[in-house]
Protein backbone atom coordinates (compact mmCIF):
# COMPACT_ATOMS: atom_id res chain seq x y z
CA UNK A 1 0.00 0.00 0.00
CA UNK A 2 2.84 2.23 0.79
CA UNK A 3 4.49 1.80 -2.47
CA UNK A 4 1.07 2.37 -4.19
CA UNK A 5 1.10 5.20 -2.52
CA UNK A 6 4.54 6.66 -3.76
CA UNK A 7 6.01 6.84 0.04
CA UNK A 8 8.59 4.14 -1.05
CA UNK A 9 12.04 4.53 -2.08
CA UNK A 10 13.08 2.30 -5.41
CA UNK A 11 11.94 -0.78 -5.76
CA UNK A 12 11.27 -3.30 -3.01
CA UNK A 13 11.40 -7.60 -3.51
CA UNK A 14 9.36 -8.94 -0.84
CA UNK A 15 10.45 -12.78 0.41
CA UNK A 16 6.71 -14.01 0.72
CA UNK A 17 7.20 -17.57 1.07
CA UNK A 18 10.27 -17.94 2.15
CA UNK A 19 9.75 -16.49 5.88
CA UNK A 20 10.24 -19.60 7.36
CA UNK A 21 13.48 -20.03 5.78
CA UNK A 22 14.93 -17.00 7.44
CA UNK A 23 13.58 -17.56 11.16
CA UNK A 24 15.04 -21.19 10.90
CA UNK A 25 18.62 -20.08 9.95
CA UNK A 26 18.74 -17.27 12.16
CA UNK A 27 17.88 -19.25 14.96
CA UNK A 28 20.73 -21.73 15.06
CA UNK A 29 23.21 -18.72 14.10
CA UNK A 30 25.28 -16.71 17.09
CA UNK A 31 25.85 -13.52 17.26
CA UNK A 32 29.77 -13.22 16.26
CA UNK A 33 28.17 -14.96 12.73
CA UNK A 34 27.75 -13.26 9.54
CA UNK A 35 25.02 -12.57 7.46
CA UNK A 36 24.72 -11.85 3.79
CA UNK A 37 21.84 -11.25 1.95
CA UNK A 38 20.40 -10.42 -1.76
CA UNK A 39 17.55 -8.23 -2.95
CA UNK A 40 15.33 -10.38 -0.92
CA UNK A 41 16.40 -9.62 2.48
CA UNK A 42 13.69 -7.99 4.65
CA UNK A 43 12.91 -11.52 6.18
CA UNK A 44 16.44 -12.13 6.61
CA UNK A 45 16.93 -8.73 8.07
CA UNK A 46 14.12 -8.98 10.59
CA UNK A 47 14.71 -12.52 11.97
CA UNK A 48 18.29 -11.67 12.59
CA UNK A 49 18.13 -8.09 13.96
CA UNK A 50 14.74 -7.74 14.68
CA UNK A 51 14.43 -4.07 13.57
CA UNK A 52 11.10 -3.48 11.77
CA UNK A 53 11.37 -0.03 12.54
CA UNK A 54 14.55 0.76 11.04
CA UNK A 55 13.79 -1.45 8.01
CA UNK A 56 10.91 0.39 7.15
CA UNK A 57 12.34 3.75 7.79
CA UNK A 58 15.21 2.43 5.15
CA UNK A 59 12.93 1.44 2.47
CA UNK A 60 10.71 4.65 2.88
CA UNK A 61 14.26 6.56 2.09
CA UNK A 62 14.10 8.17 6.02
CA UNK A 63 17.04 9.43 7.90
CA UNK A 64 16.01 7.30 10.26
CA UNK A 65 16.51 4.35 8.49
CA UNK A 66 19.30 1.57 9.45
CA UNK A 67 21.38 3.11 6.65
CA UNK A 68 20.39 5.97 6.67
CA UNK A 69 17.69 6.02 4.04
CA UNK A 70 20.57 5.91 0.95
CA UNK A 71 20.79 1.86 1.30
CA UNK A 72 16.86 1.39 0.06
CA UNK A 73 15.34 -2.04 0.21
CA UNK A 74 18.07 -4.15 -1.17
CA UNK A 75 21.12 -2.37 0.22
CA UNK A 76 20.80 -3.03 3.99
CA UNK A 77 24.22 -3.12 6.74
CA UNK A 78 24.09 -4.11 9.95
CA UNK A 79 26.36 -5.26 12.83
CA UNK A 80 26.80 -8.67 11.67
CA UNK A 81 24.45 -8.49 8.52
CA UNK A 82 24.93 -7.00 4.96
CA UNK A 83 22.91 -7.31 1.59
CA UNK A 84 23.53 -6.23 -1.69
CA UNK A 85 21.16 -6.48 -4.84
CA UNK A 86 24.10 -7.75 -7.30
CA UNK A 87 23.39 -11.63 -7.43
CA UNK A 88 26.54 -13.86 -7.51
CA UNK A 89 28.86 -10.99 -6.47
CA UNK A 90 27.50 -11.37 -2.68
CA UNK A 91 29.13 -14.98 -2.62
CA UNK A 92 32.60 -14.35 -2.69
CA UNK A 93 32.42 -11.14 -0.53
CA UNK A 94 30.62 -13.88 1.95
CA UNK A 95 33.31 -16.43 1.14
CA UNK A 96 35.89 -13.76 2.01
CA UNK A 97 34.05 -13.07 5.46
CA UNK A 98 34.83 -16.80 6.20
CA UNK A 99 38.15 -16.65 5.70
CA UNK A 100 38.55 -13.75 7.89
CA UNK A 101 36.95 -15.52 10.57
CA UNK A 102 39.38 -18.41 10.20
CA UNK A 103 42.83 -16.14 10.10
CA UNK A 104 41.67 -14.43 13.07
CA UNK A 105 40.97 -17.57 14.53
CA UNK A 106 37.25 -17.10 15.78
CA UNK A 107 35.06 -19.98 15.83
CA UNK A 108 31.94 -17.49 13.71
CA UNK A 109 30.38 -19.29 10.64
CA UNK A 110 29.45 -16.82 7.20
CA UNK A 111 26.31 -17.77 6.08
CA UNK A 112 25.11 -16.15 2.20
CA UNK A 113 21.47 -16.62 1.15
CA UNK A 114 21.22 -17.07 -2.69
CA UNK A 115 18.64 -17.78 -4.96
CA UNK A 116 18.06 -20.20 -7.80
CA UNK A 117 18.29 -17.62 -10.12
CA UNK A 118 21.87 -16.54 -8.84
CA UNK A 119 23.21 -20.11 -10.24
CA UNK A 120 23.29 -19.11 -13.23
CA UNK A 121 26.40 -16.67 -12.19
CA UNK A 122 30.17 -18.21 -12.89
CA UNK A 123 31.38 -15.94 -9.87
CA UNK A 124 29.46 -18.88 -7.76
CA UNK A 125 31.35 -21.39 -8.91
CA UNK A 126 35.00 -19.74 -8.30
CA UNK A 127 33.95 -19.30 -4.77
CA UNK A 128 32.93 -22.57 -4.53
CA UNK A 129 35.72 -23.88 -5.70
CA UNK A 130 38.14 -21.57 -3.18
CA UNK A 131 35.59 -22.13 -0.13
CA UNK A 132 36.18 -26.25 -0.46
CA UNK A 133 40.27 -25.92 -1.37
CA UNK A 134 40.71 -23.65 1.77
CA UNK A 135 37.76 -25.51 4.07
CA UNK A 136 36.18 -21.94 4.88
CA UNK A 137 33.08 -21.80 7.31
CA UNK A 138 30.75 -21.03 4.64
CA UNK A 139 27.00 -22.21 4.89
CA UNK A 140 25.61 -21.21 1.82
CA UNK A 141 21.72 -21.31 1.68
CA UNK A 142 19.96 -21.60 -1.48
CA UNK A 143 16.31 -20.49 -1.43
CA UNK A 144 14.92 -21.99 -4.53
CA UNK A 145 11.43 -20.13 -5.25
CA UNK A 146 11.73 -21.52 -8.48
CA UNK A 147 11.78 -17.99 -10.59
CA UNK A 148 14.78 -15.68 -11.46
CA UNK A 149 13.25 -12.39 -11.48
CA UNK A 150 10.25 -13.02 -13.96
CA UNK A 151 11.96 -16.27 -15.61
CA UNK A 152 11.22 -19.84 -14.59
CA UNK A 153 13.93 -21.81 -13.05
CA UNK A 154 12.69 -24.82 -15.93
CA UNK A 155 13.97 -21.89 -19.23
CA UNK A 156 17.52 -21.32 -17.43
CA UNK A 157 18.71 -23.97 -15.16
CA UNK A 158 19.98 -27.17 -16.10
CA UNK A 159 21.26 -30.60 -14.18
CA UNK A 160 20.62 -30.68 -10.67
CA UNK A 161 21.21 -27.95 -7.91
CA UNK A 162 22.38 -30.37 -5.60
CA UNK A 163 25.00 -32.24 -7.72
CA UNK A 164 26.49 -28.47 -8.23
CA UNK A 165 27.78 -28.45 -4.86
CA UNK A 166 28.57 -31.68 -4.21
CA UNK A 167 30.46 -31.43 -7.06
CA UNK A 168 32.94 -29.14 -5.09
CA UNK A 169 33.02 -31.58 -2.49
CA UNK A 170 30.16 -29.49 -0.59
CA UNK A 171 28.06 -30.97 2.24
CA UNK A 172 24.24 -30.85 1.14
CA UNK A 173 21.49 -30.16 3.29
CA UNK A 174 18.23 -30.15 1.29
CA UNK A 175 14.70 -29.74 1.76
CA UNK A 176 11.24 -28.99 0.23
CA UNK A 177 9.06 -27.06 2.51
CA UNK A 178 7.65 -23.60 3.93
CA UNK A 179 7.39 -24.88 7.29
CA UNK A 180 9.83 -23.75 10.22
CA UNK A 181 9.22 -27.08 12.29
CA UNK A 182 10.10 -29.00 9.35
CA UNK A 183 12.98 -26.74 8.04
CA UNK A 184 15.19 -25.63 11.36
CA UNK A 185 16.39 -29.09 12.22
CA UNK A 186 17.58 -29.45 9.05
CA UNK A 187 19.50 -25.69 9.26
CA UNK A 188 20.44 -26.65 12.80
CA UNK A 189 22.06 -29.86 10.93
CA UNK A 190 23.83 -27.47 8.43
CA UNK A 191 25.19 -24.68 10.87
CA UNK A 192 26.47 -27.30 12.94
CA UNK A 193 28.43 -29.06 10.14
CA UNK A 194 29.71 -25.54 9.03
CA UNK A 195 31.03 -24.76 12.46
CA UNK A 196 32.22 -28.33 13.84
CA UNK A 197 33.89 -28.83 10.72
CA UNK A 198 34.87 -25.69 9.57
CA UNK A 199 34.27 -26.58 6.04
CA UNK A 200 32.08 -25.26 3.82
CA UNK A 201 27.73 -26.73 3.40
CA UNK A 202 24.97 -26.06 1.20
CA UNK A 203 21.58 -25.63 2.82
CA UNK A 204 19.16 -26.47 -0.44
CA UNK A 205 15.33 -25.23 0.55
CA UNK A 206 13.01 -25.65 -1.87
CA UNK A 207 9.73 -22.87 -1.20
Amino acid sequence: ELFDDGLLNGTTHACIGQEADCVAVMEHLDEGDHVFSNHRCHGHYLARTGDARGLLAEIMGRPEGVCAGIGGSQHLAAPGFKSNGVQGGIVPAAAGIALAHELSGSEAISVVFIGDGTLGEGLVYESLNLASLWQLPLLIVLEDNGWSQSTPAHLNLAGSMRGRFEAFGLAVEEIDSTDILEISPVAERAVAYTRGRRAPCALIIHT
